[in-house]
């Protein structure tokens, strides 16, 4: 059996913070979609084509991670991907309340998939995209927050 999970958000821009996720998951999983959503509450600073080259470009040598677009409700991309699992990085405590209730909901939509929850790494785990977005508008070197792949 294969095993699928569907990494979901809007990774504007993808940080390595996401990027430790993923790594750290690709042991775990026989293949993981990196689902690029759309979130009504963000602003996306970058267009829905430079998120997932930028995506591209870090795992281009990896045949396990491929991207996607999707809209609506995460359980149904999942569904449509013969995804059982979906991973979710945790920073800290507020992260872990909130994906609990997401996590939970999407329980009750569709029992059979599960929410995987990895700890971001605490030397990284203050790495936000909203933060990166902050730096990057007002003309900061965000290089050590992004994955070296990644030209902004």
């Amino acid at each position: 059996m294969t095993r699928i999970a569907v990494f979901p958000g809007s990774f504007s821009p993808f940080t390595i913070g996401h990027q430790s996720i993923i790594d750290r998951a690709l042991s775990l999983f026989d293949k993981i979609i990196i689902g690029i959503g759309i979130n009504s509450e963000k602003n996306q600073y970058f267009s829905i084509e430079e998120r997932m080259q930028w995506i591209k470009d870090v795992y281009t040598n990896n045949p396990k991670v491929i991207v996607k677009f999707y809209e609506g409700l995460t359980v149904d991309f999942c569904k449509k991907e013969n995804a059982e699992f979906i991973i979710r990085g945790i920073r800290d405590s507020r992260d872990f309340k909130f994906e609990k209730n997401i996590a939970q909901t999407n329980h009750d939509l569709d029992s059979n998939i599960e929410t995987i929850f990895l700890i971001t790494p605490p030397e990284i785990s203050h790495i936000s995209s909203t933060i990166i977005r902050d730096i990057i508008k007002n003309g900061g070197d965000v290089s050590k927050f992004i994955p070296k792949q990644i030209n902004l």
